[in-house]
């Protein structure tokens, strides 16, 4: 468990995971659901239209639920699972660095594809806040709190 002293640590961990959950599903509801269907169609992923919704909502609302502390623990596999469905099926063909800077041109920087590396990190914060407990400021804390448990 964390200590009273380093627990805010886990507080910017926290609301930049959950603001990277949120942020993605929501792009991916504003493009419409079926478009990142038909991504999950081309990796093979059983039921896409189904798994597209069902991963936009995660990811938006499960990256609302991480920034507010809530729920964190059952919300870290699931997103977990997404993460490395995502490293697997698209990135890890591409290795690890997440950044692979290809040319630099007039209109700006021009990128090559996205390696492991960013799946690899949300896996291990949402590990970290999963086995570290409910941090300041966050949902889970004050239902300790309000149930009389310790944390």
């Amino acid at each position: 468990m964390v200590t009273a002293k380093n627990a805010w640590a886990l507080v910017p961990l926290r609301l930049l995971v959950g603001f990277g959950f949120a942020a993605h599903g929501y792009a991916k509801l504003a493009r419409g659901p079926e478009n990142f269907a038909a991504i999950l169609q081309a990796i093979g992923i059983p039921a896409p239209g189904l798994m597209a919704w069902a991963t936009s909502l995660l990811e938006f609302l499960g990256g609302i639920l991480l920034m507010l502390g809530a729920y964190v623990l059952p919300l870290s596999l699931p997103l977990s699972v997404v993460m490395v469905t995502a490293m697997f099926g698209v990135h890890f063909r591409y290795g690890f660095s997440s950044i692979r800077l290809q040319a630099f041109g007039a209109s700006g920087a021009v990128f090559g594809p996205v390696g492991y590396e960013l799946n690899l990190l949300y896996v291990a914060a949402l590990m970290v806040l999963a086995l570290s407990g409910p941090s300041p400021v966050s949902v889970d804390r004050w239902l300790c709190n309000r149930k009389g448990e310790q944390s």
